[in-house]
């Protein structure tokens, strides 16, 4: 018999976090030469589900009055996830099919869903990284890797942000058919087997506006302008006007981090900048940004972004004209 997998879409879901996987799956049908995977969407409540994208999609049926059994539970994220409250008998049914379930998950924002089931309590899990702040803040009791493009704890899986519920869809045919058949999958959807790097390679949190009171936002934009100075702590508590101490003290009670901690992340912006939109060579890159070397880039770059300068050059940066 088919293994059920069941993607529950709530109103606004995103729609790539419902087809994309839906997709693999069914291409794993394809390349198996069998239907392995029984393919359903489940909607919260009766009608079409009306997507963020304004798609509508007809569910297979209705939580809370499915009960036919489920072999892969996948709640499907939205844009305003964390806003929208599930009724008690829909998380009351999201969290008995689970149970029942092989194995359970969430994609992107799903989680936050899945977490109000009670499921996630003490888990560690991930989901898109501009949302892992709210997830952490709403559910403090979650172990959240903002890094990872999807994460395995047991019998739940969860997926980061939008196209990573592919590459986790793909680990879960890697799962049940085995290698050769998700390397198929790959090949036919043009997509990554193994994708390299995590979300850090996509998140622009470093990337913030400057924050503080105005001398310290003017300070702010001037390192950023010009990341190649040697910015020490008296260089720019001389430029702000203050002591070196005062100015280190303030400069982490209004930014919420050192001076230090900031201006490494400052110059790594610039990198991804520099690496995007043009062909310097890595010891001119560093040399622009401030590093002291090359392979101080690569190790601060790699810490912060989670890929390497070259790496992220060839995943990100604009063709040569």
């Amino acid at each position: 018999m088919p293994k059920t997998v069941a993607v529950v879409a709530m109103p606004g879901v995103q729609l790539l976090d419902v087809s994309g996987p839906l997709d693999v799956f069914a291409q794993a049908n394809i390349e198996a030469g069998k239907e392995f995977y029984a393919l359903k969407v489940i909607g919260c409540r009766r009608g079409p589900i009306r997507s963020s994208s304004g798609a509508r999609l007809l569910p297979d049926g209705i939580a809370c009055e499915w009960s036919e059994r489920v072999d892969t539970l996948l709640v499907a994220g939205a844009p305003n996830a964390k806003e929208i409250t599930l009724s008690p008998r829909v998380l009351t049914w999201l969290r008995t099919m689970a149970v029942r379930s092989r194995r359970y998950g969430s994609i992107c924002t799903g989680a936050f869903a899945l977490a109000a089931t009670g499921l996630l309590d003490g888990r560690h899990v991930t989901t898109h990284w501009a949302a892992a702040e709210d997830l952490a803040r709403v559910f403090p009791t979650l172990r959240i890797d903002e890094e990872a493009l999807y994460v395995r704890d047991g019998k739940l899986r969860t997926a980061a942000g939008v196209t990573a519920g592919l590459d986790l869809a793909l680990a879960l045919v890697e799962e049940d058919l085995g290698r050769d058949i998700a390397k198929q999958v790959a090949a036919q959807l043009v997509m990554y087997f193994k994708r390299p790097g995590g979300q850090l390679q996509f998140s622009r949190k470093g990337e913030s506006r400057p924050m503080g009171r105005s001398v310290l936002q003017e300070l702010q934009r001037w390192v950023a302008a010009t990341p190649d100075l040697d910015h020490s702590i008296a260089s720019m508590a001389k430029r702000a006007g203050l002591s070196p101490r005062h100015f280190a003290r303030l400069f982490h009670a209004e930014v919420g981090i050192t001076p230090a901690v900031w201006l490494e992340a400052a110059r790594v912006t610039t990198a991804r900048t520099l690496l995007e939109n043009g062909h310097d060579t890595p010891k001119l890159v560093a040399s622009k940004c401030g590093f002291a070397n090359a392979d101080t880039l690569r190790r601060t770059f790699k810490k912060h972004v989670g890929v390497t300068p070259a790496e992220y050059r060839k995943q990100h940066a604009l063709p040569l004209q």
